[in-house]
């Protein structure tokens, strides 16, 4: 072969070479988006959504003809420009109010995300979204399978059926077949632990019975991405743990999605690896759950207390909240919400029914700063039955003997539920009140709760 001959052979392998390696970089760059974009299951782009305060529906309609004529002559909606941030604690100027503004995150296949936030942060507002109970006002959700939901105690329930035909119809609700119910319904009933009133009419369940067969249905009929908000708080305890764990293998060794919302930091901690922190409707921080809830605990610590708050009184409510505060023995309100720790202090509630409702609970729960329930009370647990409420207004004490809780700074959450249906009024972490060390002495011991003990000590 020539010298010439030679050369252009060489120059054509190089050429072919460098054609290769170009395609073989093209083919892996390729299969890196596709991968990105598999591992993607759930995306939120520009999630925007906005109320209008003391009206059903849009408002007027002069408000209503406006949109109108915008939207015909292809303009955007007037109505968009206008509205202030959600801040619950404070009077407004607007009637339009963001309750979501310019949310965008991703959510990979697999992986639990928490949403943590203060009341009226956002949080429920952005499930109902992602669930399409209501439509954002701005933006798009992107999602790749089905999406199940569990927002309230047994949602989608109808009273007047049983336990088992409700499993059928959140079932289709969910987008399930019969013949995938079916398969699933042995499973269903035996997590819920309501075999026995499996056949009965749900209206005669209690909310926690309800909730485990609610929250059983949307966890075995396998949903690609699973919504749960904080409804969890109304099963007991060991029914907590079994749900906790039904999250954590469904996403880790079924590779499906859940996103929790929950006020319980020690639950997110343990479940969720990632987390949004939601302010006013906006995504205030996002990233690793071991650095977002200890931020919120402490951004939480350093603001005022809470000693009182008064609900919204709704003539539609079968019994709701009133008032609460925080109180001294004596029954005077503790205004700058700070105890010592040589004080007793307790709680004073009023509460509504508009109906009589033959069993009730009435429940109070205590927080400490890193989200761990120190203290539940139940009244019918203490006094062994359930009370009757009659038509009319009422007012609840309930004392905490000092010394009994640590110092550190406490959230109280209240409830109202009836025995026989799923209707409640939860009410959660509302209070929120600092305990101080006036020995500087307790503050360094381990544990949550400190206890006068009388020790018998004799020499043997």
């Amino acid at each position: 072969m020539s010298l010439r001959a030679k050369s252009r052979t060489n120059e054509s392998l190089r050429c072919i070479g460098k054609a290769q390696h170009k395609q073989a970089q093209s083919d892996k760059k390729d299969l890196k988006i596709k991968m990105s974009k598999k591992d993607i299951i759930l995306k939120a782009e520009n999630i925007s959504k906005q109320y209008r305060l003391g009206t059903v529906g849009t408002g007027t309609l002069s408000h209503d003809l406006n949109r109108w004529w915008h939207a015909i002559r292809g303009k955007e909606d007037p109505y968009l420009k206008v509205g202030e941030t959600n801040d619950r604690s404070s009077k407004g100027n607007s009637d339009y109010v963001w309750a979501l503004q310019d949310v965008n995150f991703e959510v990979n296949r697999g992986e639990v995300l928490g949403i943590i936030g203060k009341n009226g942060a956002g949080k429920s507002t952005l499930l109902k979204i992602l669930s399409k109970v209501t439509a954002p006002t701005t933006g798009v959700i992107k999602s790749r399978g089905r999406i199940a939901s569990l927002l309230e105690v047994g949602t989608g329930f109808n009273p007047e059926l049983t336990g088992r035909e409700n499993i059928y119809l959140n079932g289709a609700i969910l987008g399930m077949t019969k013949k995938e119910i079916t398969s699933k319904l042995d499973e269903i009933i035996a997590f819920s632990g309501c075999e026995r009133y499996i056949d009965t009419p749900t209206k005669r369940y209690s909310s926690g019975m309800t909730v485990r067969l609610a929250f059983a249905v949307a966890a075995f009929l396998e949903p690609e991405i699973l919504v749960v908000d904080e409804v969890l708080a109304v099963g007991d305890v060991e029914f907590q743990k079994k749900a906790i764990g039904k999250m954590q293998d469904i996403s880790k060794s079924e590779g499906r999605t859940v996103l929790f919302v929950s006020h319980n930091m020690t639950t997110i901690n343990n479940l969720c690896k990632n987390s949004i922190l939601l302010e006013n409707g906006k995504i205030f921080k996002s990233g690793p759950t071991a650095e977002i809830v200890p931020y919120y605990l402490s951004s939480s610590q350093s603001e005022e207390m809470i000693s009182k708050v008064i609900f919204e009184k709704k003539a539609s409510k079968l019994f709701q909240f009133l008032e609460a505060k925080l109180i001294t023995k004596s029954g005077e309100f503790i205004e700058n919400g700070i105890v010592s720790t040589s004080q007793e202090y307790g709680f004073e509630l009023e509460y509504l029914f508009n109906e009589q409702v033959p069993k009730c609970h009435l429940t109070l729960i205590i927080k400490n700063s890193s989200g761990e329930v120190v203290l539940f009370l139940d009244r019918s647990d203490f006094y062994q039955e359930f009370f009757v409420a009659e038509t009319g207004k009422y007012k609840a004490r309930v004392m905490i003997q000092n010394p009994l809780l640590k110092p550190d700074v406490y959230f109280v959450t209240f409830g109202l539920s009836n025995q026989y249906s799923n209707v409640n009024d939860h009410q959660f972490d509302v209070l929120k009140y600092r305990i101080e060390d006036i020995s500087s002495i307790r503050a360094s011991r381990q544990g949550v709760l400190f206890l006068p003990t009388e020790w018998e000590m004799n020499k043997i």
